[in-house]
């Protein structure tokens, strides 16, 4: 083992005990790399690298804190790798997808509030029957963000967050060049909406593994 992946591993031990919980200051550099047998410029690369991915807050001046460990903060590392995804990959991101949204929508149907149902309601409305392709893909993702995020589960909401993004070339594509690609998006947003209204979580899973699958479909014949 590299003596950087040691020294992270030691830290992610101190973590993981409880020695450090969240919020809390290391001790200083050098006192924290005696304690752990680290060399100081080996403590200070884990710290970095651990900083990369919002394990610790590195504050000038300050000292580093552990941060709040919030599942949406940690997936933000996730989010910059998808970033790098090629396109060959996003049939299997497609099936990640499909796998999942479903799953957070059912969840959803018995948690979501009257309130977010009118929001997602109105912005259909407000989108119309007619929209551009870049409309109805901007209005895609706002609403299944907005579906997910009332299932009550951080870690899955973060998760297709961080997957939304390498499947919108996709849809655009799609829209641009299926026949009544926008009419079926439109169709199948409104059945979702009808399940969660009507409180039916295995309504809300079908039709939402129903839109997820079209898109994966269409691109499988596609390539």
């Amino acid at each position: 083992m590299a003596v950087t992946d040691e020294a992270i591993e030691k830290i992610k031990g101190m973590i993981v005990s409880g020695a450090l919980a969240p919020g809390d200051r290391l001790p200083k550099e050098s006192e924290l790399a005696a304690e752990l047998g680290l060399s100081r410029n080996s403590l200070r690369e884990a710290v970095r690298a651990l900083s990369l991915i919002r394990i610790l807050d590195v504050r000038q001046g300050d000292g580093t804190y552990v941060t709040s460990l919030d599942p949406q903060l940690l997936l933000e590392a996730l989010s910059f790798v998808v970033d790098f995804h090629r396109d060959d990959t996003v049939l299997e991101f497609l099936a990640v997808r499909r796998i999942l949204e479903p799953a957070a929508t059912a969840m959803a149907a018995l948690r979501i509030e009257d309130e977010q149902l009118d929001a997602l309601s109105a912005q259909l409305d407000a989108l119309g029957e007619n929209p551009s392709v870049e409309e109805l893909v901007a209005c895609d993702l706002e609403f299944h963000r907005g579906i997910v995020r009332s299932c009550g589960n951080s870690v899955l909401c973060s998760l297709l967050d961080g997957l939304s993004g390498p499947t919108t070339r996709a849809r655009v594509w799609r829209g641009l060049t299926q026949e009544d690609a926008v009419g079926r998006t439109l169709r199948e947003h409104r059945a979702i909406l009808a399940a969660l209204r009507d409180r039916d979580a295995d309504a809300a899973r079908s039709w939402a593994t129903v839109h997820v699958a079209s898109v994966e479909q269409w691109l499988r014949s596609m390539l």
